[in-house]
């Protein structure tokens, strides 16, 4: 009897993952000239979200993932890629015994960390 694994799944998978990890949110996919339209005096995206960075490829029983992320601003770019690297490989061949090839991590750019709650009240 064979399995077949779906690629939204893959896809599911490692947000869920990156999700659960501080610090870092999936970057946006670059827009593309052809998905750009001139309408007005400004330049709007043709569709309704711009998709995020994050590709999953699968050949027979291995897999490749690419994906941008922007990370929070302080945190060490090197070791957080790392850590995604790791987190992603270890759930995708647990959820689904597949052979993960590489986790491949682009730092597309840096966020601000949370504003703390002014707790101070003006008077």
């Amino acid at each position: 009897m064979e399995l077949e694994i779906s690629k939204n799944v893959l896809l599911d998978i490692t947000a869920s993952t990156l999700e659960r990890m501080n610090g870092l949110e999936i970057a946006l996919a670059p827009i593309k000239a052809s998905e750009v339209l001139r309408q007005g005096s400004g330049w709007q995206s043709a569709g309704p979200r711009r998709p995020r960075a994050l590709r999953v490829t699968r050949e027979g029983n291995s897999v490749s993932v690419e994906l941008g992320l922007n990370i929070e601003y302080g945190r060490g770019l090197v070791l957080v890629s790392q850590q995604v690297q790791q987190a992603v490989t270890e759930n995708i061949e647990l959820m689904t015994g597949l052979k993960v090839r590489a986790v491949n991590v682009t730092v597309q750019g840096l966020t601000l960390p949370p504003a703390a709650p002014n707790l101070s009240k003006g008077g």
